[in-house]
Parts: structure tokens; C-alpha cells; sequence
């Protein structure tokens, strides 16, 4: 028997990714029936996950009109730009909860914003039942690298690099959080589209994250260097030929000089979700330290 409110059975697109996993495994544990749509069988198998998958590419729409046929609850953890295709395979009355990203509040438009914003568009415009959510970087899911990444650079680095000082805020949310706030949308009888930004309990500065990362994996603390972004992103192309450092793209430089930060009382009032604090999230994900095993005493003769 399912968690009470949770529907009998939810079909998962993208269900082999980070965020479509770690569902996954929570519905699975809530004793809702999930019925994988990936594109890769042998990605799928990897996650250890039971069940058969239903194989189907979103650009292909007769094999995602089959792969959705008889669902009543569908969950897009693939990129928000196959919104729209998703809404036409898509039984008409089935319930709909879409991935998107705040990246469509980026002041350098890429790929990725634009086409979640033309999700987002078209979930709006089809008066479907359902939300589009979007997340900001997501942390502590299995596979997850921004946090790890930066950690393996914070070991080689004796200072850090950032645009500005680190001055401009971010607001992560633990994957646990997102994949709670999943749950609550499939709880809840969506009539109409929404959208709506889900976020970590506040926003702190880059240079403070760096600190608590810092912190968390047992390293001294790093003084953060400022540096100019139009020195960093010549810089950052150097560093990607150069064994052991973590690659860093410009368009990563340039989006660490925006403010990421946001009102969670939406999302506090309609999911319910309470997020964890940054320095829990780090704390469940940092490397424990290896047991010392205890010295042996010498017996008295």
C-alpha cells in the first residue's frame, strides 16, 4: 500500500538520471508502483533500481505516446524543453509535474534557460493539471559534482578565485528536499499549470559556500582572492588541460557574478516542505573519516 496521498503508481521520465533515481528510490519505499521511461536500457540498469523500463526517445512521439498510455501521474525529470512533447503523449487526464531550473532567470541566455522557458511556456498555455518546478542547484544527490567538484578544487587551491569576491548569493537545495517537494505536487490535485521556484532555507554568498564546503570535508579554511570574471574565463579554458583540476567553464564564471536568491514562502505554503539547512545537507554528503581502530594494551604478566 502507497504512503497516504501518494497515487498508486507514477510513471518517471528520465527515471536513470540523478534527480529521477533518487525518486525512484523514495516511491518505491512509500510502496508506489513506478514505472520507469528512460532512453537507455543499460543507463537504467545501473541504478540498481527493480522494475522494467518502458525505452522511449521524447523526440520520438509514437514511442513516448505508447511509453504513457495508461498513466494517470507523470513526473518530467528530463530537461524542461520536452515540456511540450511530454504534454502531448500525455493522457489528458493525467496529473503532470515537469523539472525546469531557475537558469531561465539567467542574465546570459544559453540554451538550457531558453528551453526551459519554453517549457514552462507550454505547460502554462495548455491548462493541463500539473507544475513545472524549478529547483536551484541541486547538491547530496548520488552522482551529484558541483559540491564535489569544488571540494577537489578547494584541496589543490591554496586561495580561491572569484568574480568579485564571492559576493553574489546562491541557494541550494538538497536533493532530499526536492525529491519531498516531487511527492507533495503528486499529492496534490492540480486543477490548472503552475510553476514555482524550490529553493534551500536561504541564500548565502559564494564565498560563504565555498567556507562551508570547506568545513565540511575537514579543510582549512581558503582566503578568497578576488578576481576580475574577465580574467578568469581565459583563465578557466588554461586550467581544463591541466591534470587532477576540475573543469570550469566560462558560462560557470559568468553566472557566479548573479544573485540567486528567492522567497521560499510559496513553496512553504504550497507543498509544505521545510528544507534543511546548507551546513546538514554538506554534513550528509561530506567523506566520514576512517575509524582509528583501537591500540591494543599490553596484558599485565
Amino acid at each position: 500500500m502507497s504512503e497516504a496521498g501518494l497515487p498508486a503508481r507514477v510513471h518517471v521520465i528520465g527515471a536513470s538520471g540523478r534527480s529521477g533515481a533518487a525518486l525512484g528510490r523514495a516511491l518505491l519505499a512509500d510502496g508506489v508502483a513506478v514505472v520507469p521511461v528512460v532512453r537507455s536500457l543499460q543507463r537504467w540498469r545501473t541504478t540498481g533500481l527493480p522494475g522494467e523500463a518502458r525505452v522511449a526517445d521524447l523526440e520520438e512521439p509514437g514511442a513516448l505516446l505508447r511509453a504513457l498510455a495508461d498513466a494517470t501521474h507523470i513526473v518530467c525529470t528530463a530537461h524542461a524543453r520536452n515540456a511540450e512533447r511530454v504534454i502531448a503523449a500525455a493522457p489528458p487526464s493525467a496529473q503532470l509535474v515537469f523539472l525546469g531550473s531557475t537558469r531561465k532567470f539567467t542574465r546570459w541566455p544559453d540554451a538550457h534557460g531558453n528551453g526551459v522557458l519554453a517549457g514552462e511556456r507550454a505547460l502554462l498555455q495548455s491548462g493541463r493539471g500539473g507544475i513545472m518546478l524549478h529547483p536551484t542547484m541541486i547538491y547530496g544527490a548520488d552522482g551529484e559534482n558541483n559540491v564535489r567538484r569544488l571540494a577537489a578544487l578547494l584541496r589543490r587551491l591554496p586561495v580561491v578565485p572569484l568574480p568579485n569576491g564571492g559576493r553574489a548569493l546562491v541557494q541550494p537545495i538538497n536533493q532530499a528536499d526536492l525529491t519531498r517537494a516531487i511527492k507533495a505536487c503528486l499529492r496534490h490535485p492540480w486543477d490548472a499549470p503552475h510553476s514555482l521556484v524550490v529553493a534551500g532555507p536561504e541564500a548565502v554568498s559564494y564565498r560563504d559556500f565555498v567556507a562551508a564546503v570547506a568545513r565540511a570535508w575537514g579543510l582549512r579554511a581558503r582566503p578568497v582572492l578576488p578576481v576580475p570574471a574577465a580574467l578568469l574565463i581565459p583563465l578557466s579554458l588554461v586550467t581544463r588541460a591541466v591534470p587532477g583540476l576540475p573543469d570550469i567553464g566560462p558560462a560557470e564564471i559568468r553566472r557566479l557574478l548573479e544573485d540567486k536568491a528567492f522567497d521560499i514562502g510559496p513553496m512553504r505554503d504550497l507543498l509544505g516542505i521545510e528544507p534543511i539547512s546548507l551546513e546538514q545537507g554538506l554534513a550528509a554528503m561530506a567523506p566520514r573519516p576512517a575509524a582509528t581502530p583501537p591500540r591494543r594494551v599490553p596484558r599485565a604478566c
